[in-house]
């Protein structure tokens, strides 16, 4: 059956994401440490966090919304501080303008506007990316989201939905990610075809089933193997 639309991760698939993130916590940190010092030195870069995985562990129903995780976060901090007016629209400008300055992989922009002249693509992520402020939102039909469609990858109705909106099949969409669970298990497992973007070459991990259909290293050799379909097809 042949591929006649694609859904694409986002962190770790056409760039990497700690370098972003870690940007976004020393922001906040930042502007804690100017406007509320005492919330600062009370709750430091490696606490927050702490904090917050504990509110993802604790919030089951919010495994979908990264966004609620990290702002449910900031309430307790602020609570804790006897802060009741907790400024967490700032704070959340603050992170998500950090958060959205990433780097792509040197050939991620050439890989993602040779496929998108050619196929449409949905971005499919569980996280907070924002294509629009990263400036590639012109190359995506669709933007897919946990956060708005209830469910985060692996669980097969994001990718369903993801195919739904591009209106074709599962069996005609390949699903290109980083992540061997949440990306190619997931999407297998909703019946899409698989690409693996396995930029450290690493071996297929034992007992997670059949490995994918294409494991390549980067997006440009995704564009190549899609290029050359498309001219013998």
């Amino acid at each position: 059956m042949p591929i006649l639309a694609l859904t694409l991760d986002l962190d770790d698939t056409l760039w990497p994401v700690l370098p972003a993130l870690e940007r976004a916590d020393q922001a906040v940190d930042a502007w804690l440490r100017q406007h509320h010092p005492e919330i600062a030195r009370a709750w430091p870069i490696t606490a927050m966090r702490e904090l917050r995985a504990r509110v993802a562990a604790e919030r089951e129903d919010l495994a979908h919304d990264f966004t609620a995780q990290r702002q449910l976060t900031l309430r307790h901090v602020f609570a804790d501080g006897g802060i009741v007016d907790a400024p967490i629209d700032t704070l959340w400008e603050i992170y998500f303008a950090a958060r959205n300055q990433v780097e792509l992989y040197p050939d991620s922009l050439a890989a993602l506007t040779r496929i998108a002249a050619r196929w449409p693509l949905a971005s499919l992520t569980n996280g907070n990316a924002d294509l629009q402020r990263i400036g590639i939102g012109q190359h995506f039909r669709h933007q897919v989201c946990a956060r708005e469609h209830g469910v985060a990858k692996p669980d097969p109705r994001i990718f369903l939905a993801a195919a739904d909106l591009l209106g074709v099949a599962p069996a005609e969409v390949l699903h290109v990610g980083d992540d061997p669970a949440m990306d190619i298990c997931g999407a297998r497992d909703a019946g899409l075809r698989t690409a693996w973007i396995n930029h450290e070459g690493r071996p297929w991990p034992t007992g997670m089933g059949p490995p994918p259909e294409l494991d390549l290293p980067d997006m440009a050799a995704l564009a190549d193997w899609l290029d050359a379909g498309f001219s013998d097809g």
